[in-house]
Parts: C-alpha cells; structure tokens; sequence
C-alpha cells in the first residue's frame, strides 16, 4: 500500500457540514456588500514578490518571515503566494486602470500564505473577507467601511465586538514622531527585547505593537503619535468618530494601534473580541492613500478592511450562534432499482423547478439492490428533508409516488401517506415549498 498522503500542516480540509457555514457566512457577505454597492474583485493567488516588498514595507514580519515566496523555474521571476490582498487588489486597479471614471467600491475572498506556527484562529493557508474603496478621499467613506463592518457582525449575531481607533497621520508627522521614539527607546533600551533592538532605527513605531508583556508599560508611556498630527488630520479624525457617533457606534480610541503593514495612514480601526484568547482581532484595516503610487499607479487615495473568516466563524460557535445548515426538500425512497429510470425522470423535474431532492442510492454489497425500506427511512430522516417521496412498485402502478411529511409540530410518525400524480408532482412540491 502506498504510503498515505496528508495535508501541509497548517493548510485545512473545509468538509461538509463546516463547508456549509462557509457558504452561510459568504452568502450573508454578499448580499451586504450589495446592499452598500460593493462589487465583488478577484485576483491572482500568485503576485511578484515585489508587490508586497514595495507595498507592505521591507521591514514588517509578513515580508521578512512569513511570506511564501519561490523562483519561478521557467524564467526566474520571484513570486509569492498572497499573504494579504490588499496589495493585489491596488495592483489589478491600477493595471487595468480602473479608477479612469471614477472612485470604485470592491470586495474579495480568498485563501492567504503566511509561514508561521499554526495555532487557533491562526494558520497557514487562511481566509479573509476584504472591503476596499478606492478613489475616495473623504472621512465619509472610512466610516462606511466601519458601518459596512459593524452590519455584518450584527447580520451574524455577534455580540461583544469592540472598535478600536487610531490615526497615523500623514507621512511627515510621523516622521518627527519617528525621532521622538527612537530617542524615547535608545533611552530605555535596557528595557527593549531583542525584537524591539532590531526595529528601533528600521521601523520604530511597529515597537507599539509588541506583545511581549514585559514592555507594555515602556510602551504605554511612550510618545503618542496623536499628539504630532496637524489640523487636516485631526479634522479628518473628528469627522469619522463624528458619522461613528451619529450612528451609534460605540468606539475607543487606541494611541497605539499602528496595524501591521506600513503602507497606512490617517484612520485605522480594529475590531477586536475577548472570546478567542490571543487572536481577538477578527478584522482591522484603515486608509492607505500612497499605496497606489508606491506600487507604480497614479496616486489616489484608497482605504478597506479586511476580517480573518476561521476566527469569524470560530467566534459565531463561541458565542453559540448558528449557520443555517442546508438540507434537502425532500428524500426518494427508492424499493426497487428497477423503477430508477422513472424516478430520476421524476426528480429531475423536481430539481428543474428549484426543489431540493436527495435520491437514496445503493452502497457496498447492497449496490445491486437499494436497501430495505427502513434503512431509507432512517437515512431520509438523517438527511433533514421535510417529506420522504416514497417510489414503491403499488405506487408507480397507479403513475403516483406516495409523499410522508417527516417535519413540522402537525407531523406524527404513523400520519397517513398522501399519493400524488406522478405528472403533477413536481408543481406540488414546488407549490409546497413556496408556500403557496
């Protein structure tokens, strides 16, 4: 026997039923983004490395640990498997000059490659959901994308989600801000783990974002960027927690959330929750009007957010909620192989008209035959379906098929079968299941 095949570690199986809440969650998506006149964007897998060098900045742990980057053996070329898409999103509308008419409001899902220890909500090949508005200069649209967010969580019924705000400014505000840091550390730098020596003179301010334990109170008291940002940044800050306020939308404010790609400035935003331990962020973005130029496009302003869909969905079980589940309309019960062709004329007509209908089909050493009655029953009551459509030799001789109800307060076990014409049962079904 060869030797038995397993997924990379850290790159997951997404079976039945779980794949169902998958498509649960990405049907709820869609028809938010829809709703806020977002449409859907889909890019490569693969991008150049340099893609997300240039854009998410040399020095942050995604380009120089995590990224899932190779030589193209044809001609050499680096590449690399998406670690955030963000980047590709920007490249696709400046490659394909998307913006020539006007701001665009996209949305994507996919896969993402980080090389890191795979732990819950945290994995190698993930997913996310992202929301990207491109074009837009205003504090009106960062704050859409935070109600576009905050719509969501309450399309899927979480509770105790929390925002968390910042602004980053403008390139040279932090840049005395900069200054202030690193002399602010050089200081204390007895107290700086080695992570925090290697970025102090490379990328100071990501130091704000250390989760060693030990430095959060060096860290808490050093210099705030808020307070080096001029009159255009706060105006624009004002007028986001200004909409935020008017809508209800209960926030904190966060003077050291700095995100982890550097390409960010003014408004950035966590949503973050207590109930999934250290991975409480289920999704963060902010504005990041200078990407587009870093990447070779024609300046424009951009902001989005993307969320993480395992720790979305870990956090709906958390707290209890439920995806709906789908199941089928109704299951045929099949006694005889030799009535399959009429049956499955039968059922196609069904499917036709949108009823969903799981046929019973023989398996094992009873392939050629269909299984005692009673292992169908039971199987079609396993499945979920609100009728059994039972196909058995008297009533096919009558041209009818004989439907049980196996659902529903009004249904008892032994209730009487209807029969129904084989002709009109399709209409009935359907009928049925529109409730008309």
């Amino acid at each position: 026997m060869a030797e038995k095949l397993t997924a990379v570690k850290g790159m997951n199986d997404i079976l039945p039923p779980d794949s169902a809440r998958w498509e649960w969650l990405e049907d709820k998506v869609r028809a938010l983004m829809a709703r806020y006149a977002y449409r859907n964007i889909r890019t490569p897998i693969v991008e150049p490395t340099a893609l997300f060098v240039r854009g998410l900045g040399e020095v942050t742990d995604i380009v120089e640990k995590e990224m899932y980057s190779f030589e193209d053996r044809l001609n050499g070329e680096a590449l690399t498997l998406r670690p955030e898409n963000t980047a590709g999103v920007v490249r696709a509308v400046a490659e394909h000059s998307m913006l020539y008419d006007g701001g665009k409001r996209l949305y994507y899902m996919g896969p993402m490659f980080r090389h890191e220890r795979p732990q819950r909500g945290r994995y190698r090949q993930f997913h996310q959901i992202g929301a990207e508005a491109l074009g837009f200069p205003g504090a009106e649209v960062d704050a859409e994308l935070i109600l576009l967010a905050d719509a969501l969580w309450k399309e899927l019924g979480l509770k105790d989600v929390r925002l968390e705000l910042n602004s980053l400014g403008q390139p040279d505000e932090r840049r005395p801000h900069r200054g202030a840091l690193i002399s602010y550390f050089e200081t204390n730098a007895d107290q700086l783990d080695e992570e925090a020596k290697r970025r102090l003179h490379s990328n100071p301010l990501r130091i704000l974002d250390t989760k060693n334990p030990k430095m959060q109170a060096l860290v808490e008291a050093a210099p705030r960027l808020i307070d080096f940002l001029g009159e255009a940044s706060l105006a624009h800050f004002s007028s986001v927690k200004a909409i935020l306020e008017a809508n209800g939308i209960a926030y904190s404010i966060n003077p050291r959330l700095v995100r982890g790609m550097d390409y960010y400035n003014l408004t950035v935003f966590e949503f973050i929750t207590d109930s999934l331990g250290s991975q409480g962020t289920i999704c963060g973005g902010g504005r990041y009007d200078y990407l587009i130029e870093q990447i070779g496009g024609k300046a424009a302003p951009a902001v989005g957010w993307a969320l993480g869909v395992e720790r979305v969905l870990e956090l709906i079980r958390e707290q209890g909620g439920a995806a709906d589940l789908p199941v089928p309309d109704a299951y045929a019960i099949v006694p005889e192989a030799s009535a399959l062709p009429l049956v499955l004329k039968t059922l196609q007509a069904l499917r036709a008209l949108g009823v969903s209908v799981q046929m019973h089909a023989a398996s094992g050493a009873a392939a050629d035959g269909m299984g005692s009655m009673k292992s169908q029953f039971k199987k079609a009551d396993a499945s979920g379906a609100r009728f059994a459509l039972i196909f058995g030799e008297a009533e096919l001789a009558q041209g009818s098929v004989a439907v049980k109800p196996l659902r529903g307060e009004k249904v008892e076990a032994a209730q009487a079968q209807t029969l129904q014409p084989l002709e009109t049962v399709a209409l009935w079904a359907h009928s049925l299941r529109a409730g008309v």
